[in-house]
């Protein structure tokens, strides 16, 4: 186990890079075009030249075709270090961030990193660079030190992981599926709890939903000659929660432990205040625990909307936007689960547990392959939130635990 400690204590030393590698990628705002943003092609750029700068030479970059943005393609970078056994671990980050909102909630330049301390604060440095400098770090030690592990390591850098994954993970499980071997396992650090005591091996399916209402516009001064599609949708969307009494199961590996219906987005409908609104657009994101039918839920949600629909004479009218039923789970007695407990248990000292996740995730394309897939990180759960923040420790504890797993 000398080349185990000679790695773990060498990682244990890498704050400056932790800084520099967040402060590079924080720099690149990696928004998808669905947020807004040009894609992932300058910091999958950068990371193609920091691996090369490491010394690892297996580099692959699969690029996903997508017209909506200035390059054409959609990148996703893998690279491999080989160690003494051909099986692999794989750690996978993904390189789209989320748009940073409202910049007057943040206390800096979103796109800057700032060092407090132990925190280091930007958009994107927990969701999901510091997963990505968690592989850097390892990649960096093995060949700083010459150290081959007992088990081969792949890094996978993702686009597109903060909308539908299709031109990122999807993308390359249905077009490269050659590249996992049928011993290999995942772990995704894109999820967790602040002490690290949380093993996601399962996830809620997913289904979202477009509602259109669609009714008559007239003048406000005039609204008996309209039907108000406004009116009907916020009574629609007030019975949403209808829906919780349906399916009311409970699975005590998640928290919340029952499925979640939420209305979310509503678009913009008519730009004037004197027009009654002809037409009205909201969404549901619907979280739905394994075993339930998803077109049963969206059938339910058709009934609900359609009694409402008449009362106000207009119709409504359901699509998908996104439809991923839950992927089986992994087992807690797989090798990934093992080998990542025993890490936990020997870096933080501390005895992890199992549990499932509500949010969704890259691990779901391989459980459907599968492989095993086991998502931990930890993080203090500031994803998505304005002045999002990493902690540097943590970034070093997590790569010493999953440089640990490397080791029989």
């Amino acid at each position: 186990m000398e080349n185990y400690s000679r790695l773990i204590e060498s990682i244990g030393q890498q704050r400056d890079k932790v800084i520099e590698y967040q402060t590079r990628m924080t720099e690149i705002p990696a928004l998808g075009p669905d947020n807004g943003g040009t894609g992932e092609m300058a910091k999958a750029l950068y990371l193609e030249e920091a691996l090369r700068g490491l010394g690892v030479t297996d580099i692959l970059r699969i690029d996903a075709p997508d017209a909506r943005v200035p390059d054409g393609v959609r990148p996703n970078v893998v690279a491999r270090i080989p160690g003494a056994s051909p099986r692999r671990l794989w750690i996978l980050g993904h390189m789209d961030v989320v748009p940073p909102g409202e910049l007057s909630y943040w206390k800096t330049d979103p796109w800057k990193v700032v060092v407090d301390g132990d925190k280091i604060r930007g958009r994107g440095v927990e969701d999901n660079q510091q997963a990505i400098v968690c592989g850097l770090l390892i990649a960096q030690e093995l060949k700083a030190r010459a150290i081959t592990p007992d088990l081969s390591l792949g890094l996978i850098f993702v686009s597109d992981e903060e909308t539908s994954s299709r031109y990122g993970i999807h993308y390359i499980l249905k077009h490269h599926p050659e590249l996992f071997g049928a011993d290999d396992f995942v772990v995704v650090p894109d999820y967790g709890v602040a002490d690290g005591s949380s093993i996601e091996i399962s996830e809620k399916g997913q289904l979202w939903i477009r509602v259109e209402v669609l009714g008559r516009q007239c003048h406000a001064s005039r609204p008996q000659e309209g039907r108000n599609a406004l009116v009907a949708a916020s009574e629609m969307i007030l019975h949403v929660r209808d829906l919780e009494s349906l399916y009311a199961d409970v699975d005590p590996l998640f928290q919340p432990p029952c499925c979640t219906f939420v209305p979310t987005r509503h678009e913009e409908n008519v730009p004037n205040i004197n027009s009654l609104p002809g037409k009205d657009v909201f969404y549901i994101d619907c979280r739905i625990l394994p075993g339930i039918s998803h077109d049963a839920v969206l059938a339910s949600v058709q009934e609900i909307m359609e009694p409402i629909a008449e009362r106000h004479s207009v119709t409504v009218e359901l699509s998908t936007v996104t439809d991923a039923p839950a992927s089986p789970a992994t087992s807690p007695d797989s090798e990934v689960v093992r080998r990542l407990s025993a890490g936990i248990r020997e870096i933080y000292g501390i005895e992890p547990h199992c549990d499932g996740s509500g949010g969704g995730t890259v691990a779901v394309g391989f459980r459907d392959m599968g492989i095993p897939a086991a998502v931990w990180a930890s993080v203090v759960p500031t994803y998505h939130l304005a002045n999002e923040y990493s902690l540097i420790s943590k970034t070093i504890g997590d790569a010493q635990v999953l440089a640990r797993m490397l080791f029989d």
